[in-house]
């Protein structure tokens, strides 16, 4: 099957906050709004931090404060797979006769991938396998924790700034003498008991309120630089102590120029995310918060509720010449589906990739529900759905194959493009959220969705 493992050859059109083509299998389905979304026009919420290793779970605040790192898993600094802790037995000096030697139990971390040890570097080595590792100073720490001080005092007040200007929006518009009488200035600062005693004072700070000064140096510019060393352009390079691009951006804080200088990392952690429609505001996925899992609680995939065109078989394209072309199409729900095929009117304003005239089955074609066990029972009767042979070239299970007319219009280099309308009807069968005699039936009726197809068919023959 050509898009069996070519997923891209056979696109659908989202019409969202700007017009995407993407396959079916990266799509999703919204039931709620019965429209194809795609991850740009969703809302991407994070569920939960946890690290691919060890699988330890951490909340949002606790993986702030590590950069969102894991505290015990490490990546080798060198091919960025992850490090394991090693056990070996050195000999040691007994405490009591330092002339008498005792072998004892060292850990280390190595990488089974590049055989890269910690103790290439001149890592300690461990008396005791968990617990944190030797890891080098930055020598430019104090100078950035200072700066990150200096802007977040920034921020803080500039949002003072924006909340004052707010409060003196508001006082403009109540009298003073109403809200006076009435006592509604002791009332708002009641109902606003838990907001910040700055906002309540006017929205800035008491003068006898103690609040640290931050300040910070500018940076000077150096007249005069570190010179290279003499042999810097006749010693012979070594390539493997050089270090690579990706090596020394990994670690941006040393840019180690050599190997010996690599150190291990820690391992960034994963996050499971949630995704939520942006118009109705309902779920389209959500995975268990368990790390361990692989399961959703929720995942309305397009693939499980629109039917999928792929192409089977293309015959050789040539310019002008009509050529048949054999497609599929896979019913993924359970009741039986009717669909319809159209092709794309002249000034359609989606239709602006087409290279080719296609011409679609008129008739109707129908879909038998899917059933897992079908393929298995060897007494089931098949169903007589009175397929025309012009037009549907083979039926199994909920799966049909059907031709259609392809003309090549332009002579091109590229791909021959072809674009036409699937019209399906498709039943809502989630459950309403107030349910009721008439949502019940209204939920079971059908309703008529249409997308927009485009197959990429491959070049012309000479």
């Amino acid at each position: 099957m050509a898009s069996l493992l070519q997923p891209d050859r056979a696109v659908y059109l989202v019409r969202g906050e700007k017009k995407i083509r993407a396959p079916l299998s990266q799509l999703y389905f919204c039931r709620y709004c019965s429209e194809l979304r795609s991850l740009e026009c969703v809302s991407h919420e994070v569920d939960s931090h946890y690290c691919p290793s060890c699988l330890e779970n951490m909340p949002l605040t606790e993986a702030k404060l590590k950069k969102n790192r894991c505290a015990n898993c490490f990546d080798c600094p060198c091919c960025m797979h992850t490090l394991s802790t090693r056990a070996t037995n050195i000999p040691s000096p007994l405490p009591d006769d330092p002339t008498k030697m005792a072998m004892k139990k060292a850990y280390y971390l190595a990488c089974g991938f590049c055989r890269w040890t910690s103790r290439d570097v001149g890592m300690a080595d461990k008396s005791v396998a968990s617990g944190g590792w030797q890891e080098p100073e930055n020598p430019h720490a104090q100078r950035i924790n200072k700066l990150m001080e200096y802007y977040q005092q920034l921020a803080h007040r500039e949002k003072q700034e924006r909340d004052r200007k707010k409060l003196a929006r508001r006082r403009q518009c109540m009298p003073l003498a109403f809200s006076e009488k009435y006592g509604l200035g002791t009332r708002l600062q009641r109902q606003r008991s838990g907001a910040p005693i700055s906002s309540l004072a006017g929205l800035s700070l008491k003068e006898g309120e103690d609040q640290k000064e931050i300040s910070i140096e500018p940076a000077q510019a150096l007249d005069e630089v570190e010179p290279l060393p003499e042999d810097c352009y006749t010693r012979p390079i070594n390539l493997p102590e050089v270090t690579t691009l990706r090596q020394r951006l990994l670690q941006p804080d040393f840019q180690p120029a050599c190997a010996s200088q690599l150190h291990p990392r820690h391992k960034y952690l994963l996050k499971k995310r949630s995704l939520r429609c942006r118009k109705c505001e309902h779920n389209l996925s959500k995975p268990e918060f368990n790390p361990t899992s692989i399961k959703f609680k929720i995942q309305l995939v397009a693939v499980s509720y629109i039917p999928e065109v792929r192409i089977m078989s293309i015959p050789n394209l040539r310019f002008n010449k009509e050529s048949q072309v054999l497609l599929t199409l896979t019913n993924p729900v359970e009741n039986v589906t009717h669909v319809t095929l159209a092709a794309c009117e002249e000034n359609d304003p989606d239709d602006i990739n087409s290279t080719a005239k296609v011409m679609v089955p008129s008739k109707e074609l129908t879909l038998a529900g899917k059933d897992a066990a079908a393929e298995y029972d060897e007494l089931a009767e098949p169903q007589d759905f009175q397929d025309d042979p012009d037009v549907v070239a083979f039926r199994k299970s909920n799966k049909i194959g059907f031709f259609i007319k392809v003309v090549p219009l332009k002579e091109e280099d590229g791909d021959v493009t072809v674009s036409f309308r699937i019209r399906h009807d498709f039943r809502n069968l989630a459950a309403p959220i107030r349910p009721s005699e008439e949502a019940g039936d209204a939920a079971a009726e059908a309703i008529w969705l249409t997308h927009h197809v485009e197959l990429r068919l491959g070049p012309l023959v000479p």
